[in-house]
């Protein structure tokens, strides 16, 4: 099944109702914050997001049961995969030079996923782009040398040698 993109006001519908599990629509007005939107407003949203396969429905008497069809954990896969589309032109590595350009991520943030240590996050098999993406992220936590202690000791050796 193809996931469709959501708007912010489904997303935030959706959260709601990832969060909770299992939903009836006044359990989903008693939750929602401040400033509420019209009952209306919301039994539309639902409509679509069952529409988009989002959720499904279960008719209890007069009211319906509302579940998730699609896991949190899936759809934050298909929104980072877009994203990596739609700015960084699928280039994990371009995501992750920003994240630590910016300062989102630190050095010590990527140690469980260097030097052969397997998180659940780096199962899988290593790709030539596994590898590309672990000797950056080597590069950018490794110990480095300054340039003078380099050139201090290239000329120590020089004058060792003469």
């Amino acid at each position: 099944m193809m996931l469709q993109s959501l708007t912010p006001s489904e997303e935030e519908i959706m959260q709601l109702i990832w969060n909770k599990g299992q939903i009836y629509f006044r359990e989903l007005m008693d939750i929602y914050p401040e400033p509420k939107p019209h009952q209306n407003t919301v039994s539309t949203f639902l409509k679509i997001l069952v529409d988009k396969d989002y959720l499904s429905t279960e008719k209890q008497g007069r009211i319906y049961l509302y579940t998730p069809t699609i896991g949190f954990d899936d759809y934050k896969k298909f929104v980072l995969s877009r994203f990596l589309e739609n700015y960084f032109d699928n280039s994990g590595s371009a995501l992750l030079q920003v994240l630590v350009d910016e300062k989102f991520v630190v050095a010590k943030d990527l140690e469980p996923f260097v030097d052969g240590k397997k998180t659940k996050a780096s199962i899988r098999e290593n790709t030539e782009e596994d590898n590309h993406i672990q000797d950056f992220i080597k590069e950018i936590t490794g110990e480095k040398k300054s340039k003078k202690k380099e050139k201090k000791d290239k000329k120590k050796g020089k004058k060792k040698n003469k």
